[in-house]
């Protein structure tokens, strides 16, 4: 077996960048995981410093056992530079809307690669 292939089996997790509810009904689904201290999602609020949310965000995709990396979109515009620069296939980004702040695709960083690539 390939290294490659190795590392992708490696890849169990989901993380998560969210706001509390978000969180939470991910965490009661099932994506928990804390590991020697090392947590998979960031619950952010209102007090959350831009600097926390890119600090996760660059641990969470340099993690070699996080197979998606869940942020919501209204998260991600607040560090929209970064989630835009972001290119790698693993973690897979994916932007989610919340409760509060329903989804925009114009927004989508993911779909708006896929819409040049396809042309539209």
């Amino acid at each position: 077996m390939s290294s490659a292939v190795a590392g992708i089996k490696d890849r169990t997790l989901l993380a998560a960048i969210g706001d509390e509810d978000s969180i939470t009904g991910l965490l009661l689904a099932g994506i928990g995981h804390v590991d020697k201290g090392r947590k998979n999602f960031l619950i952010v609020d209102t007090k959350t410093q831009t600097s926390v949310i890119e600090s996760a965000f660059e641990e969470f995709t340099e993690r070699k056992d996080v197979a998606i990396l869940l942020i919501n979109q209204h998260i991600a515009e607040k560090i929209r530079p970064m989630v835009d620069r972001y290119t790698q296939p693993f973690p897979a980004l994916l932007e989610i809307p919340s409760k509060e702040h329903p989804y925009d695709p114009e927004k989508d960083s993911i779909l708006k690669r896929v819409q040049k690539l396809v042309g539209e």
